[in-house]
């Protein structure tokens, strides 16, 4: 399936999500700390250390965790591009206090059971709370069988959710689970919570500073606007010269993708038609478009 424009072009959110992430675990690792991260009863609520919270939400423990981790956030930037930036922020810090307020909640349920004492580090809530608009909103484009299996283009992430999920077993089951309680939170629009908005002092930062330069944009998305891309110009000098290359009729699980991701059916259809049905060029067509 194809996540939509490549980098982080309209996701600067999701790109300071990756950066805190990736240098918050980089850094604890180099100095040997990571396993001091994580939630604990005895930091939180008997020694009432609060500011380990900040850090063992977003730095993850281990290299295999960093790997999945990072991969999920950065696929699940297509969010940020179909709500907007300010509402997407909004979801990012409901799901992440919602998660960690319930990760505490369950630490003092099982205090006295010796069941476990630190849960896993790292942003478990967003990504597993990403999973429940990708679960609903993203629709399947291809199917193909391996071995006799059958999958789907949105197989591969489901296997990397799940090899994140069990990477420490009860340690990351919880923060995952609660992940997707938080997720499920937020769809169910409670607190009215999808209709809240971030002053756009705080957009404007992430645009300021985490939006991709002008000039790191590959070539092929700026020339998508009036000009036609160079690899459909090579599948129209492969046809025969009738005058006009044939209109072929989008499929309309690629409509229902563009749509879910903000889009206007109509317009997702005529870019479609326009990209020759390839989604990831479609997709530059109307950001381009709304970028003018």
């Amino acid at each position: 399936m194809q996540g939509g424009v490549s980098g982080f072009q309209n996701a600067p959110v999701t790109r300071a999500v990756v950066v805190a992430s990736g240098l918050l675990s980089v850094v604890f690792s180099a100095q040997r700390r990571a396993r001091a991260l994580g939630i604990s009863y005895q930091d939180t609520i008997t020694n009432f250390r609060l500011w380990k919270i900040f850090p063992s939400v977003f730095a993850f423990q281990s290299t295999p965790e960093l790997m999945f981790g990072l991969y999920l956030l950065y696929y699940f930037r297509v969010f940020e591009r179909q709500i907007g930036s300010n509402k997407y922020s909004v979801f990012c810090l409901f799901t992440i206090t919602a998660s960690s307020l319930l990760e505490i909640l369950s630490l003092v349920i099982l205090k006295d059971t010796n069941y476990i004492s630190t849960l896993a580090s790292g942003p478990y809530g967003l990504i597993f709370a990403s999973f429940v608009p990708f679960f609903l909103d993203i629709p399947i484009t291809s199917r193909f069988r391996i071995f006799g299996l059958n999958f789907s283009d949105k197989s591969f992430i489901y296997l990397a959710g799940f090899q994140l999920l069990l990477s420490s077993w009860k340690r990351s089951l919880i923060p995952g689970i609660f992940g997707l309680v938080a997720g499920s939170l937020y769809r169910l629009n409670v607190l009215g919570i999808r209709k809240m908005k971030l002053p756009q002092v705080i957009s404007s930062f992430f645009a300021r500073y985490f939006a991709p330069s002008p000039g790191s944009t590959s070539r092929p998305s700026r020339s998508l606007v009036g000009n036609t891309p160079s690899h459909r110009g090579r599948a129209v000098q492969n046809q025969p010269s009738t005058g006009f290359a044939p209109i072929v009729e989008p499929p309309e699980s690629s409509v229902a993708m563009l749509v879910s991701m903000g889009f206007d059916g109509n317009n997702a259809r005529q870019a479609l038609v326009r990209a020759r049905n390839d989604i990831n060029v479609a997709t530059n067509i109307l950001l381009e478009a709304q970028s003018h």
